[in-house]
C-alpha cells in the first residue's frame, strides 16, 4: 500500500523542522541548542520512551501493538565550522558554523518519521527506535552509544541510516550491498633532522627535503604494495615545518588521512610505515615517527535488507560504487545487522550542486519526504504497520 498521502501531508512540517534545525549547527558533543529542540519536539509525540545519551542526544522508543521485531532508525545532529555563505533566508544564526553536511536534513528527516508513526500508533505493530546520535564528524557518538550499551535494552534486529549526497541527482537513491563507505585514520608523521643556515644546507639535516621523499613514497605503498583488486588512499594534507627561509628546517609534520573497505589493507599500511621509518632514520641520519589512529570501521550493508531496499524503491534506485567517505554509522553493525543509503541532492536548475563540507551545500527540503516514505515502506514489506 502507498503511504504517500500522510506523508505527504508532512511537507510544511519537514520544511519547518530543515530550517529551524539549520539555524543552530553546532560541533560534535556540544549540540546543546540542537538537543534541547528535538526534545522539545519529541515530548510532544507519544513517545513511550525518551532517553537521553551522550550528554546531547536522544534515543526515542515507539512500543508496537503486537511487537515481534525491533528496528532501528539513526539520524546525525552536529554541523561543521564552516562559515555559511548559501544566501539562504534561514541561514545559520551561529557565526563560523553550518550544517554543510546535510544532518539539519537528517534530523528533520527522523523527526518527521517520528511525528508519522506517532500519528498512526495504533497500526504500527513492531517497536521503533529513533536514535539522534552526537558527534558523526568527530569524535564519534555512534560508537560511545553502542559500547555504553544504549542500544541493548532493544534488542534490534536491524538499523537503518541515510546520508544526503550532491553527486546524485534529486531524489535518486543509492545503495549496495557489502562495503559502501570506507574504514578511515589519522596519519601523523614526525621528522626531526638537524638545523642549519640555509647557505650551508650540508651542515644540517633537512627535515623538509625528507618529508617531501615520504610523501611521494606514501603513493608507492598504495600503488606497489596493496593488492590492485582492493582499495586505499593515503592523502597528505598538511606539512609544516621551519622556522625561516634561510634555516634548514630541523623539523618537519606530516598530517593526513587513511581510507580503504578491509581491516587487512590497514595492517598492510602499518607494516609498510614501520619499513619507511627505519629506512629513512638509516639513509638520512634523522629521527621518524608515526601514528596512525584507526577510526571508523568500513559501512557494510546486510545483503537481504539491501535487497529488501531495492525491492521497495525500485527505479528510483541506483547501484553506487563504494565511498571512500566515512561514517561511524558502522559501529551501529556490532548491535544489529545495518543498511546505509543515500538520497541525491543534486538539482542543477536551483544551483543546488556543491558536495558535502562546502560553504555552499543546500538541497530541495521537501526532498526529504523521500526518505520518510523509504522508512515507512520498509514497515510495511516486514508486516510490521497495519492499513492507514
Amino acid at each position: 500500500m502507498n503511504y504517500w498521502k500522510s506523508i505527504g501531508a508532512l511537507e510544511s512540517e519537514v520544511v519547518t523542522l530543515r530550517e529551524m534545525l539549520h539555524k543552530i549547527p553546532e560541533e560534535g558533543l556540544s549540540e546543546y541548542k540542537t538537543s534541547e529542540a528535538l526534545g522539545a519536539y519529541l515530548k510532544k509525540l507519544r513517545v513511550d520512551e525518551l532517553t537521553k545519551v551522550v550528554n546531547t542526544g536522544w534515543i526515542a522508543y515507539f512500543k508496537g501493538y503486537a511487537a515481534e521485531r525491533t528496528f532501528g532508525f539513526r539520524a546525525d545532529i552536529d554541523g561543521l565550522p564552516i562559515k555559511e555563505a548559501t544566501g539562504v533566508a534561514f541561514k545559520s544564526v551561529h557565526e563560523g558554523y553550518m550544517h554543510a553536511c546535510g544532518h539539519d536534513g537528517h534530523m528533520a528527516i527522523a523527526l518527521t518519521f517520528a511525528k508519522w508513526v506517532s500519528d498512526h500508533k495504533e497500526q504500527i505493530k513492531d517497536d521503533i527506535v529513533i536514535i539522534f546520535q552526537p558527534a558523526e564528524e568527530g569524535p564519534g557518538g555512534a560508537e560511545v552509544i553502542v559500547s555504553q550499551g544504549f542500544l541493548e535494552p532493544y534488542k534490534l534486529d536491524a538499523i537503518f541510516g541515510l546520508h544526503l549526497f550532491p553527486e546524485l541527482e534529486e531524489g535518486v537513491f543509492g545503495v549496495k550491498d557489502g562495503p559502501i563507505m570506507a574504514m578511515t585514520g589519522e596519519l601523523d608523521i614526525h621528522v626531526v633532522g638537524c638545523s642549519a643556515h640555509g647557505a650551508k644546507p650540508h651542515l644540517g639535516v633537512d627535515s623538509i627535503v625528507i618529508a617531501a621523499n615520504i610523501v611521494q613514497n606514501l603513493q608507492q605503498i598504495v600503488s606497489r604494495r596493496i593488492d590492485p583488486i582492493q582499495s586505499a588512499v593515503i592523502t597528505i594534507g598538511r606539512i609544516e615545518g621551519g622556522e625561516r627561509r634561510n634555516i634548514v628546517a630541523g623539523k618537519t609534520r606530516l598530517e593526513g588521512t587513511v581510507r580503504g573497505f578491509d581491516v587487512a589493507v590497514f595492517d598492510v599500511i602499518e607494516e609498510e610505515l614501520k619499513k619507511l621509518v627505519i629506512a629513512y632514520e638509516a639513509s638520512y641520519d634523522c629521527q621518524v615517527t608515526y601514528e596512525l589512529r584507526r577510526e571508523y570501521p568500513p559501512v557494510i550493508n546486510d545483503r537481504a535488507l539491501t535487497e529488501d531496499f531495492l525491492a521497495i524503491v525500485g527505479d528510483e534506485a541506483k547501484i553506487v560504487p563504494p565511498q571512500m567517505l566515512a561514517e561511524d554509522f558502522s559501529f551501529f553493525d556490532r548491535v544489529a545487522p545495518v543498511l546505509f543509503f543515500f538520497l541525491g541532492t543534486r538539482n542543477e536548475a536551483q544551483g543546488f550542486t556543491y558536495g558535502l563540507h562546502h560553504e555552499k551545500f543546500n538541497f530541495t527540503t521537501p526532498i526529504l519526504l523521500k526518505a520518510v516514505q523509504v522508512y515507512a515502506s520498509l514497515l510495511e514489506r516486514y508486516d510490521s504497520v497495519s492499513e492507514i
